[in-house]
């Protein structure tokens, strides 16, 4: 299975001198975790909800402004917060590839670039487990009906 056939191609995107409230707003509002940064539409960091809660604060958002149903975050960009040389993967490589990379940088995404690296979708932890929970609970039905004597189904 390869990358390409489990990522996502609709994304949120930020530029680095967007103010940390969009980051903030996109987070929240798409209930989406990692948001690439790009130039030009190409990759040059990545913002994750994590890089976002670490800026406003433990457990509280003192640096949250609400009034008129509004919210304000503090006027930081998105330089400020982002990753610098985001580790990628091309859209060919496999999905085990991806996972490997994942779980060896303790990272939860990886945005998914052509050769120029120009952003064609991101890849997430999620959308791994998704499929090995799947290909797992197929594996576990198969097991049950050759326990059973069943053949086929």
């Amino acid at each position: 299975m390869r990358v390409e056939d489990l990522m996502t191609t609709k994304v949120f995107t930020v530029e680095q001198h967007d103010l940390i409230d969009r980051v903030f707003f996109l987070i929240h509002y798409e209930k989406i975790r990692h948001l690439p940064v790009v130039e030009k539409g190409k990759v040059i960091g990545i913002v994750s909800d994590r890089d976002l809660y670490k800026v406003l604060g433990p457990k509280t958002n003192s640096h949250v402004i609400e009034g008129d149903s509004e919210m304000h975050v503090v006027h930081k960009k998105v330089q400020n917060i982002m990753h610098r040389g985001v580790i990628t993967i091309h859209a060919d490589a496999y999905a085990s590839e991806a996972a490997t990379v994942m779980a060896n940088n303790r990272i939860g995404a990886l945005p998914v670039v052509d050769k120029d690296n120009k952003l064609l979708g991101i890849i997430s932890a999620t959308d791994i487990l998704r499929v090995f929970s799947k290909i797992e609970k197929a594996s576990e039905e198969r097991e049950k009906r050759i326990a059973a004597g069943i053949s086929h189904k």
